[in-house]
């Protein structure tokens, strides 16, 4: 039994270092970026949500989708109610059945759908990826930082050397956290590319980063609240613990104290 689990722990720790390579023989790079919402006690900042939204709006609508998330949700992120109804008709047109026509949309609508050109959905996408493994399997790396989808999504925007290739009529970008080294999708943010209304600094880095922030959100917008019901759990079954154990000691004192004849 123990010669089958040690012969079965050597074949998985040999083959394991090669999870840590991209499909084309490239080491992946993944920045351990530094989130508000990381950490048992992270909160979002909405800022930076605010900032990812406009970033979406101003440049990855052009290509995806949110379709599973609803345009009402942004007023978490500290919108008014007319603030959300003005950006849903100013930016977003959704097909209505009854009127068998294109609509401007409304709060109660979800963001459109769009992979026209093969773009995949973003509203899950932090959450589909991971940016941290190993190290040789053991997924320590995703105990210490997580599952690093935010820091993927962000390491893959500013992850573009400037290099790049034709294969088979296709070109391809050279990126350092893309597996196998090489992507069909052009660089989509360039610097000062968007102009925000607090000052912030656009770099590519600030970018990715607040696209990141706000793609994590998309994916999972309780998260402060599972977190909150977390702690609240940690303390009550931790008292629960410390009154069990009191009614323990309580119930066998007169017992344990006695001396078997």
């Amino acid at each position: 039994m123990f010669k089958k689990l040690a012969i079965g722990a050597a074949f998985a720790f040999a083959l394991a270092p090669a999870a840590s390579y991209a499909a084309g023989g490239g080491e992946q790079h993944i920045e351990d970026f530094h989130f508000s919402f990381e950490g048992p006690f992270g909160t979002w900042d909405q800022n930076q949500l605010q900032r990812g939204l406009q970033v979406y709006t101003e440049v990855c609508a052009a290509c995806h989708g949110l379709r599973y998330v609803p345009l009402r949700d942004l007023e978490a992120l500290g919108y008014s109610e007319e603030e959300v109804i003005a950006y849903a008709a100013g930016n977003f047109e959704v097909f209505d059945p009854e009127l068998d026509d294109f609509r401007p949309a409304i709060p109660t609508d979800h963001f459109p759908a769009n992979d026209g050109v093969g773009a995949p959905d973003l509203s899950l996408m932090a959450k589909a990826r991971a940016g941290f493994h190993g190290p040789y399997g053991l997924g320590i790396n995703q105990f210490f930082k997580g599952m690093g989808g935010a820091e993927y999504i962000a390491s893959l925007l500013d992850g573009y050397t400037g290099h790049e290739k034709e294969e088979a009529g296709t070109i391809l970008y050279e990126n350092t956290a893309f597996p196998g080294g090489w992507i069909s999708m052009a660089p989509p943010l360039a610097e000062d590319q968007v102009e925000f209304a607090d000052g912030h600094p656009a770099t590519v880095e600030a970018l990715s980063e607040d696209i990141a922030a706000f793609l994590m959100w998309t994916a999972e917008p309780k998260m402060m609240e599972r977190k909150y019901s977390g702690f609240v759990g940690v303390i009550f079954l931790s008292l629960l613990s410390v009154l069990l154990y009191l009614v323990n000691k309580r119930l066998w004192a007169g017992v344990k104290g006695k001396k078997t004849v």
